[in-house]
């Protein structure tokens, strides 16, 4: 059976970093209580130039080296983004142009902090589906820009970065130990949208609007939701949690990660952790920490690595991937 099997990743991340303790002089915070509440101690912030687009293509061009690969290679580009540069084309499209593509197709995912778990399924759809050979996938954003920089209870969360992959079609026997994804499961649920959401946009208000959310309400249905995701890709693998070589969440709160864990039972020296080197980049957040992780030399070729998210809407989701 055909596979998607992971070739290249790369990152990108803007030039200003932020500490918490340049934050105190913005809201009325202090490192000890970030640190303490969120695990976050630094973010980067995107400048004058820097855009969720450029972000992407630099991101892009880098999975692509480690891949060995051109633009000529690629077939779809797929990008994970809730703060596009554009209301309209797709940053994708942008992102294309910018590799000097003009053959293939590309669109936009949205499904905020899920973005890159959602964007990685569809992916695997069109290569197994006969209808690309090799995708990019991009998680890229600049949520710096939509932040109410006067609410200290998000500000101090977000940042900016990207993160790519490139999924290349390989033969696989149709067993756990073929490289590639092995299994996805997606979910959403618009009750809760009034939890997590920016109370602007095109059709609404004509605004681009701020980020608002209501911590308690996230963090109470988070853990929930992320072990529920992770035991359906389980169940579906007959896979278990001691069969993990790495779990590589959403990071958007040390204590939502190190909470999930728990309760699956994945000791913590298995959970790569980058929420304190880049904040909650929501869809970038995932490609950002595999390349971390693959780059030190954590992630290794055949490791076993659960990836999962939860984001505004709500939705979340978990996908299983043998490295």
């Amino acid at each position: 059976m055909i596979r998607s099997v992971v070739r290249g990743y790369g990152a990108a991340l803007p030039k200003r970093v932020m500490t918490n303790k340049e934050l105190e002089g913005v809201v009325e915070t202090s490192d000890e209580w970030i640190v303490q509440r969120t695990g976050i101690r630094q973010r980067y912030i995107a400048g004058e130039g820097e855009t969720t687009a450029s972000l992407g293509a630099e991101a892009a061009r880098a999975a692509l080296d480690n891949a060995g690969l051109t633009p000529d290679d690629i077939d779809l580009v797929l990008v994970a983004t809730s703060t596009p540069d554009n209301t309209f084309p797709a940053t994708a499209v942008d992102i294309q142009r910018r590799l000097g593509m003009t053959h293939g197709y590309a669109f936009d995912m949205q499904a905020v902090c899920s973005g890159f778990v959602y964007a990685m399924a569809t992916a695997d759809l069109y290569i197994r589906g006969g209808m690309a050979k090799r995708v990019l996938v991009i998680g890229a954003e600049t949520f710096s820009r939509i932040l109410d920089w006067k609410d200290r209870t998000t500000c101090v969360l977000f940042g900016d970065g990207a993160g790519a992959l490139v999924l290349e079609a390989q033969e696989g026997k149709g067993t756990i130990f073929d490289r590639g994804i092995l299994t996805a499961h997606l979910r959403s649920d618009g009750t809760h949208k009034e939890k997590l959401y920016v109370d602007g946009g095109p059709s609404s208000t004509g605004t681009v609007g701020h980020l608002r959310m209501e911590g308690r309400e996230v963090f109470k249905h988070a853990v929930g939701m992320i072990t529920d995701v992770i035991e359906a890709a389980f169940a579906a693998t007959g896979t278990t949690a001691e069969d993990l070589d790495w779990l590589v969440p959403h990071q958007a709160n040390r204590r939502i990660i190190d909470g999930s864990a728990k309760k699956l039972g994945i000791p913590l020296e298995k959970v790569v952790v980058t929420v304190d080197l880049h904040g909650n980049t929501s869809a970038a957040s995932i490609p950002l920490a595999l390349s971390v992780a693959a780059s030190d030399g954590r992630i290794k070729k055949g490791d076993l690595v659960m990836l999962e998210a939860m984001g505004g809407g709500f939705t979340w989701g978990a996908l299983l991937v043998r490295w």
